[in-house]
């Protein structure tokens, strides 16, 4: 079972770009964000709830962290892929924020000192490479000529927005768990989207939203955010990470074969090399770094 929920998990953040491109047709990012986590927030109290039994008080220095983490993680991370959504597909968006482990890597060294192996080293080179594919549609040159286009510099906001929250992360949960840091910066998040998304009119909007975008907001909310987050940290604390985190590997693919039948987003040679590249280099860079020891002569 627990290498099913992972599968799954895999597939519910896979469809959170499918439900974020149909959003984004007539839905502002302001409000889409907000509903999306407002949904969230309210399954998240109760996970909370029956997890930790309690919602545990937040000291006023851990205050401003988990303000900041609502801020990149649900604020900046969420306009940004609601934004890019509405200029770019979403099988090239997908491969995009598949490089987040990448440049989480990246930031690791420079702030914690972490090293890089060969295999890691060989793995970033990989995933930047393909993400260039995926951008340039398999012409390099494209990019030094026309640059990079509105989409996918919103793209990598979302990519730059994670990053810092992975950081923070970090720091948020040397005194609260997983699930609490979760809560209060979904909580945070959605306290800070409300205000622009009441000057979009978001109270006016509600009754606009047609069934198939009131389904996609609760897919993102509960599926693809609440219930993937249990699952996959469920999934660590059975197998580990190592074997848990080959499973997001299984996101932008899931992703493209959704795009594919669902919103007939075309498979190109250059998306298919480009998903090659990406996927290997997340999981080299992904690999603990004792194989690469017991591998070397």
């Amino acid at each position: 079972m627990t290498y099913l929920k992972l599968l799954l998990t895999a597939i519910f953040w896979g469809g959170t770009f499918i439900a974020g491109k149909w959003l984004s047709i007539n839905v502002d990012p302001y409000s889409a964000a907000f509903l999306r986590f407002l949904i969230a927030s309210f399954f998240l109290i109760f996970l909370t709830l029956k997890i930790e039994g309690r919602l545990p008080g937040v000291s006023p220095g851990k205050l401003l962290i988990v303000i900041a983490l609502g801020f990149t993680g649900v604020f900046s991370y969420n306009l940004f892929f609601f934004s890019g959504l509405g200029h770019i597909q979403a099988n090239q968006a997908s491969l995009i924020i598949a490089c987040n482990p990448i440049f989480i890597s990246l930031c690791s060294v420079l702030f914690f000192k972490e090293r890089l192996n060969i295999l890691k080293i060989i793995g970033l080179c990989l995933s930047i490479t393909g993400a260039l594919i995926v951008i340039s549609k398999g012409n390099l040159f494209k990019i030094f000529d026309s640059g990079i286009g509105k989409g996918e510099l919103l793209i990598f906001g979302c990519v730059i927005s994670w990053v810092t929250y992975s950081i923070l992360g970090k720091r948020a949960m040397n005194d609260l768990s997983p699930i609490v840091s979760v809560c209060y910066s979904s909580i945070a998040g959605t306290f800070l989207l409300f205000f622009p998304a009441l000057n979009k009119g978001i109270f006016t909007n509600l009754l606009n939203y047609s069934p198939l975008e009131w389904t996609c907001l609760f897919y993102l909310g509960f599926f693809g955010t609440v219930l993937g987050f249990f699952w996959y940290y469920e999934g660590i604390k059975e197998i580990g990470p190592m074997k848990a985190g080959v499973f997001i590997n299984f996101v932008p693919i899931s992703a493209i074969i959704m795009s594919f039948f669902i919103l007939n987003e075309p498979l190109t040679i250059s998306l298919l090399v480009g998903a090659i590249f990406v996927i290997a280099g997340v999981y080299l860079t992904n690999m603990p770094s004792h194989i690469h020891k017991q591998n070397q002569p």
